[in-house]
């Protein structure tokens, strides 16, 4: 049979690898300036370094910029010797090096600067969403077309989780981005209140199944195989570990929202399929390691095994110990606190980082033709990084438990044992100093790494482009008697990706589309009305400045939390919120009955004005950084373009008042700041500062169903219901 030669393309894998490290050291500091600043609040030095602000840059650095850079690189790479060819385009894999960088950068100098669209891990506005879908279709094309013009018979594994990747991404982006802009940075999700949570959740679970866990899958199945020199330990354990996975993983969103006002059959779905995803997921974590088996005196010797059996191992403990946190019982102590943290770290530092290294470490010396520098460096790097995670996740462990403990606690007489909130925040302090030195160390050993491959590489030669030959690829017509079931469909990719695009929507299609449906899946509340102009901006510097990432805005129906904040939110509440806010951890208190009308939790303007400025003053021990440029003025060019938009997503303002919206927003403001200055020591109030805005949409939280509640005894607004005891009681769970 006759050879044909060709070459590989090691150029844009070395663009990608290196890509991938120097913004992998860049989002870890990140994250440990983030880290720092809730143990030194005052490292809140300016309003783009604030914790708000920074949090979100850190998670996009590392799961676009870090890990996402490694998947290109890493497939980049594997495909073209899975598949016998170069990739089908040089310039498409340059456009996709490129425009991913662009899109990097665009989300520094976008995140930091308070253009955001208030969603956890889809912060991006949404030209830079557009980019994004524009990126993936390039990668897509290019990977599909080199898939069809391989000169193999069958796509190995790897492949198919590499295909699946590039779909259902493609999917959660899509769905998850449906926005309307106002203006070239400012946009509002399409969807509102329960259905945009459902979406968002939906794709963040599944960000971190598709993105950051099948492709790295994919990576699993080729470098694990090939740095050990043995075959995977199991075809058909991959066959049902891949079909299951992508099947199982896309229904688990719910999970994120129990206890919420999502539709209990949408919870109870979540629920279900979490815990099945056990099964695939420690199927595919056993294939791993077992492909291992008899070369264990190898892993002792080898660094980049070290590695990648860490990861693999960090992979099995994330994947058990996500369904155990979506059962109620565990998830009601666990959500909102550091508990959720430390477990996504085991993923993100342990599961994704460690495989990073192994396979820059397995990279490196093939592609410079050359041996690794140092081995002990290698090995000091593993010891380093492993101790970090240790110090990392275990801390984070403990301080979570005690979080959701100290919360919960109720005394004898009814109220809580930890009235004040900062109570628990000052017991954490110690948990995340140890958590930041955790951080340190893997940085250290993120540092050995690079200095361990420069110096690999200079003692090198780079081949860009690698020799190689194969013989031409004849297609069969047919599959021949006795072959795998699966054979067939692994010799046509097109249809591949069809089957597993189906696998994929099933999920998503049954929980999202009948959850679209308001009114039979969120009941109205009469008296919530939508935001005023003032509230309205308030609410946008809301979402500017992060403070989705500490505060939540979702009162669970506990008895702790209704004693705490009041009563517990219900669905219809939130059916003009664009994009939601119930966020995803308490950092501080929950703020959705900080509103007018709520005793346990309302404060009066001039307390939040002086907490803005300087958190210390009103709750000593606070860890809130102090936002002075909130002083600034309050830019309203916008306010009636924002109010057409909301009118467009069916939040019901009158028609033309977008007109006199401005008017009113000023009318409001000189009330609110009337009341701000009723405090004589404060002299430097504003009316027309961003600050009043903010006040006056925290005064208007959760307080609409209080409306026409009123206690004639104390001659005030009270929460006045009938149904909390009743729920409470019927959780058995409130002590």
């Amino acid at each position: 049979m006759q050879l044909e030669k060709f070459n590989y393309d090691n150029k844009i894998v070395k663009l990608f690898l290196i890509a991938t490290i120097a913004w992998g050291v860049i989002g870890m500091i990140v994250g440990l300036f983030a880290a720092c600043e809730l143990i030194w609040p005052g490292l809140n030095l300016t309003s783009w370094l604030s914790f708000g602000r920074i949090r979100p840059l850190h998670t996009n650095a590392v799961i676009f910029a870090f890990v996402g850079n490694a998947i290109f690189a890493g497939v980049y790479y594997s495909l073209q010797r899975l598949l016998k060819t170069r990739m089908f385009s040089d310039k498409l894999s340059m456009i996709n090096f490129w425009g991913w960088q662009l899109i990097i950068i665009s989300a520094v100098l976008t995140l930091p600067f308070g253009y955001t669209t208030g969603k956890e891990y889809a912060e991006l506005e949404w030209p830079i969403d557009i980019a994004i879908t524009l990126m993936w279709v390039v990668f897509g094309w290019n990977m599909m077309a080199t898939i069809v013009k391989r000169r193999v018979k069958h796509i190995y594994v790897a492949i198919w989780f590499y295909i699946a990747t590039f779909v259902t991404v493609a999917v959660l982006h899509i769905v998850n981005s449906f926005e309307f802009p106002v203006s070239f940075m400012k946009s509002y999700s399409w969807y509102a209140g329960v259905q945009d949570a459902l979406v968002q959740w939906w794709y963040g679970h599944n960000a971190v199944a598709f993105f950051l866990t099948t492709p790295f899958l994919g990576l699993m199945y080729y470098f694990v195989p090939k740095a050990a020199n043995r075959p995977v330990y199991s075809y058909r354990l991959s066959i049902i570990h891949f079909w299951s996975l992508i099947f199982i993983y896309i229904w688990a969103g719910p999970h994120h929202l129990l206890y919420s006002s999502l539709p209990d059959w949408a919870q109870t779905l979540g629920i279900v399929f979490s815990i099945m995803l056990i099964f695939p997921s420690w199927g595919g974590m056993l294939n791993g390691l077992l492909t291992l088996r008899g070369v264990w005196d190898k892993v002792r010797d080898d660094a980049v095994l070290k590695f990648m059996v860490v990861a693999i191992t960090c992979y099995g403990m994330a994947t058990f110990e996500g369904p155990i946190l979506s059962l109620k019982s565990i998830n009601a102590i666990s959500h909102f606190t550091d508990w959720t943290v430390a477990h996504v770290h085991v993923g993100g530092l342990g599961w994704n980082g460690m495989m990073v290294f192994g396979m820059a470490y397995y990279l490196v010396p093939k592609m410079w033709r050359t041996k690794l520098y140092s081995k002990t460096l290698a090995n000091a790097h593993f010891w380093i990084a492993t101790l970090g995670i240790v110090l990392w996740v275990i801390p984070m462990y403990w301080a979570g438990f005690m979080q959701g403990q100290m919360w919960k606690q109720v005394a004898a007489d009814g109220t809580l044992v930890n009235g004040a909130f900062v109570e628990t925040v000052t017991y954490m302090k110690p948990y995340f100093m140890v958590r930041a030195l955790g951080g340190f160390l893997f940085i250290v050993g993120a540092l050995v790494m690079v200095y361990n491959l420069i110096k690999t590489a200079k003692q090198g030669n780079f081949l860009a482009n690698e020799a190689a030959e194969a013989p031409a690829l004849v297609y069969p017509k047919q599959g021949h008697k006795g072959e795998h079931w699966h054979s067939w469909i692994e010799r046509r990719p097109i249809k591949f990706m069809l089957f597993a695009l189906v696998a994929i929507l099933i999920g998503g299609a049954i929980e999202i589309v009948p959850t679209m449906m308001v009114g039979s899946n969120v009941e109205k509340i009469a008296t919530v009305e939508p935001y005023t102009p003032l509230e309205l901006e308030g609410r946008d510097i809301y979402i500017r400045e992060g403070c989705y990432n500490c505060h939540s805005q979702w009162v669970r129906p506990f008895r702790d939390e209704v004693i705490r904040y009041g009563e517990y939110s219900k669905g219809g509440e939130f059916v003009y919120d664009h994009p939601f806010q119930w966020g995803s951890k308490r950092t501080g208190p929950d703020l959705h009955r900080s509103g007018k009308g709520n005793k346990e939790m309302n404060k009066s303007e001039s307390w939040h004005y002086k907490h803005m400025l300087d958190p210390s003053l009103t709750s000593p021990g606070s860890i809130m950084p102090a936002y002075p440029w909130l002083k600034d003025e309050l830019d309203v060019s916008q306010t009636a373009d924002k109010i057409s938009v909301m009118r467009s997503l069916g939040v019901p303002y009158p028609e033309g008042y977008e007109d006199r919206a401005v008017e009113d927003l000023r009318a409001q403001a000189h009330e609110v700041y009337l009341k701000v200055i009723e405090d004589q020591d404060i002299q430097t109030a504003d009316e027309n500062m961003e600050m009043i805005a903010l006040i006056a949409y925290l005064e208007r939280l959760g307080s609409d169903i209080h409306k026409g509640k009123v206690d004639t005894e104390t001659d005030s607004t009270t929460v006045i219901t009938e149904e909390i005891p009743e729920v409470i009681d019927s959780l058995n769970i409130q002590d």
